[in-house]
């Protein structure tokens, strides 16, 4: 079995209640025991060249009035901020004027779940997502990989 897979996020999770139709929902799994917390940490650990994707996006879109940094957020807020903690979940996310999105991380049966949920609200949420997708793809992949790894070295 591949350290990572495509998956189906776990019916219960919390994010579904995000969801409706037309929405952008993705998710990948890996084999581990480690709690939602900890994956998060590992997760949005981001290599160098992740760091550098991320700052040449707030480049671009600052002028287009998206929120990029921490100076654009309300004070106490994260890039991420937690919208949802339980002892087997962690939503991290926030809501712009182009889209809402939020990142789920689910242990459940032996597996972390990280699946993203995006709801775009005009043309430029859509175009935005479209853009960034391929990106998003390579990001998450290597983020839930990093929990691989960690639960492999833990076992």
């Amino acid at each position: 079995m591949p350290l990572i897979q495509s998956d189906q996020l776990p019916a219960h999770s919390t994010l579904w209640q995000h969801h409706n139709k037309g929405d952008f929902l993705d998710c990948y799994s890996c084999g581990s025991d480690l709690p939602p917390q900890r994956a998060v940490e590992l997760a949005l650990t981001m290599p160098g060249w992740a760091e550098a994707l991320m700052k040449l996006r707030n480049t671009l879109v600052k002028p287009l009035g998206l929120k990029t940094e921490l100076g654009d957020r309300d004070a106490g807020d994260a890039i991420f901020p937690i919208t949802h903690e339980s002892g087997d979940e962690l939503i991290l996310g926030t809501d712009d004027s182009h889209l809402d999105f939020r990142i789920a991380v689910l242990q459940h049966r032996g597996r972390v779940y990280m699946s993203t949920w995006v709801h775009p609200h005009n043309l430029l949420g859509k175009a935005y997502l479209h853009v960034i997708m391929p990106f998003h793809v390579l990001i998450v992949r290597n983020s839930i990989t990093r929990v691989a790894e960690a639960s492999l070295k833990a076992a």
